[in-house]
């Protein structure tokens, strides 16, 4: 909440100092930048002393602060999992096909006729991933190790 006074404060300053762009005959009674920023700071301080003042009224507004920010907090996740959802990518890549539906309809039928399912994944190594791997040469039995 103080930010949203602390946001008026600087938004009213910036259109106090904006120029107008007609040109208006200087007030009589009209308020220097001196006697703005005094008063400003005057009732800056007075705020700061409002919490010694009304110490109720700060208790509740620490309060009321503290729920506005839980209910943002909520709201920012529940947009945060709108968006995961409605954005997101709808495959993972682990299954083949468009989504669950597919992995769903291999599932069905593995269920169905087991052994088709098994015979469509046996057997798909081809001869280069059956070659073992370099392991580097043999060691030598007749050789110590130096520590």
């Amino acid at each position: 909440m103080f930010f949203l006074l602390r946001m008026a404060f600087w938004l009213g300053i910036v259109l106090i100092l904006l120029p107008t762009g007609s040109p208006q005959p200087a007030a009589v009674n009209s308020v220097g930048a001196t006697d703005a920023i005094s008063a400003a700071s005057a009732t800056v301080g007075d705020l700061r002393q409002f919490c010694t003042r009304q110490p109720d009224a700060c208790t509740v507004g620490s309060h009321v602060a503290t729920e506005l920010g839980y209910k943002a907090q909520a709201g920012a996740k529940m947009l945060y999992n709108f968006l995961t959802e409605t954005l997101g990518p709808k495959d993972t890549g682990s299954i083949a096909g468009s989504g669950i539906r597919s992995g769903k309809a291999v599932m069905d039928r593995a269920a169905m006729d087991p052994g088709t399912f098994n015979k469509a994944s046996q057997n798909t190594l081809t001869p280069a991933d059956l070659a073992p791997t370099w392991r580097g040469p043999a060691a030598r039995k007749d050789a110590k190790h130096s520590a």
